[in-house]
């Protein structure tokens, strides 16, 4: 009689620990919603996880440029309600001598939401800061030109985070993303 009451408790302890982690899935897809505000946040961090797995990017330009981005960094603005991102840029080209030059550019952006792919989106991005390596003069100036408008163009439409429809339902209430915030820390959609 003992071993039964000894299996009926390992088979209760068993359900109990099974039924904690069916439980802590859905909750864990709630991590960053806030039940008392409706808003959900995403760290800085998981963002630039999500951003840093898009990378590299690269694009041919005019036939004879090949712009890369990599190893980008994403920085936050929460006064200016805008993300940033910094990244390594080579342009690459049998015209220059030596046939690449790199350096760094920083491209801020604005943010929105794309509502069919439930994505939180870059927004018209803004090269605000080309730094090459290595060049002086006119040469230094065209390349910093084409290198800004390139990544701006790789960087258009770029997603920082895409929702899982289960992260925007609670319940039987499927909720809508609204305003969007910059913090230093993260980033806050309203739902509703």
């Amino acid at each position: 009689m003992p071993l039964r009451t000894s299996q009926s408790s390992r088979r209760r302890l068993l359900g109990a620990l099974l039924g904690g982690v069916a439980l802590s899935a859905p909750l864990a897809a709630l991590a960053g919603f806030n039940f008392f505000t409706s808003e959900y946040t995403a760290s800085r961090d998981e963002l630039q996880a999500q951003v840093a797995k898009r990378f590299p990017v690269q694009q041919r330009y005019a036939e004879i440029f090949t712009v890369s981005l990599r190893d980008p960094q994403l920085s936050l603005d929460a006064r200016n309600n805008r993300a940033a991102i910094t990244a390594v840029l080579t342009i690459a080209s049998p015209l220059l001598k030596p046939s690449s030059v790199e350096g760094l550019v920083s491209v801020s952006s604005a943010l929105k939401y794309d509502a069919a792919a439930r994505a939180l989106r870059l927004d018209r991005p803004q090269a605000d800061r080309i730094e090459l390596q290595g060049l002086s003069g006119r040469d230094a100036e065209r390349l910093q030109q084409i290198g800004a408008v390139v990544a701006q163009e790789l960087l258009r439409d770029q997603p920082l985070r895409t929702f899982k429809p289960e992260e925007l339902t609670v319940g039987r209430k499927t909720y809508e993303i609204g305003d969007i915030t910059v913090q230093d820390d993260g980033i806050t959609v309203a739902l509703k």
